[in-house]
C-alpha cells in the first residue's frame, strides 16, 4: 500500500507549505483549509495530520466512488462521487475536503507534491 507518512522524530514548523502544494494540486488555489493535509497541533507542538488509507471513507460511500487503486491508495472516482460529503463526516484524521465551490470531494492519493514541498523533510511516501 502506498500511503504519505510523518517520519518519526520530524518536527513540524506549521509553515504550512505542505498544505499550500495541496490546496494548489487540487483546487488552483494557495488556500491551506483546502488541503487534503492538515497541521493541527499535539502537546503543544504542530503536529501534521495525514490520510492513513484506512478505507472508512470507502465503506461509506454509497455511490461506491472511492476504491483502493493498483496501489492499495483509496482514490475518488470524481465521474462517480456525488459531493454528498458523508467520507468528510466519517474521516478520523479529519484530511478528506469537500470545498465549496466544488461538486466532489477529494482526499489523499499519496502524490508526493506535499512531501516535496516540506523544508524541514518530514513527510514521506511509503510503501506498506
Amino acid at each position: 500500500m502506498k500511503k504519505l507518512t510523518v517520519k518519526k522524530g520530524g518536527e513540524c514548523m506549521a509553515c504550512l507549505a505542505c498544505a499550500q502544494a495541496c490546496s494548489m494540486a487540487f483546487y488552483k488555489v494557495n488556500d491551506p483549509t483546502k488541503a487534503c493535509i492538515q497541521i493541527g497541533e499535539k502537546d503543544g507542538a504542530p503536529k501534521p495530520s495525514v490520510c492513513a488509507q484506512c478505507g472508512k471513507c470507502a465503506k461509506t460511500c454509497e455511490a461506491g466512488a472511492i476504491k483502493q487503486n493498483a496501489k492499495g491508495t483509496y482514490v475518488i472516482d470524481k465521474k462517480l462521487c456525488t459531493g454528498c460529503g458523508k467520507c468528510v463526516e466519517v474521516c478520523p484524521f479529519h484530511v478528506m475536503v469537500k470545498a465549496e465551490d466544488s461538486p466532489v470531494t477529494s482526499k489523499c492519493i499519496a502524490c508526493g507534491i506535499c512531501v516535496k514541498a516540506c523544508p524541514m523533510e518530514i513527510l514521506e511516501i511509503v510503501e506498506k
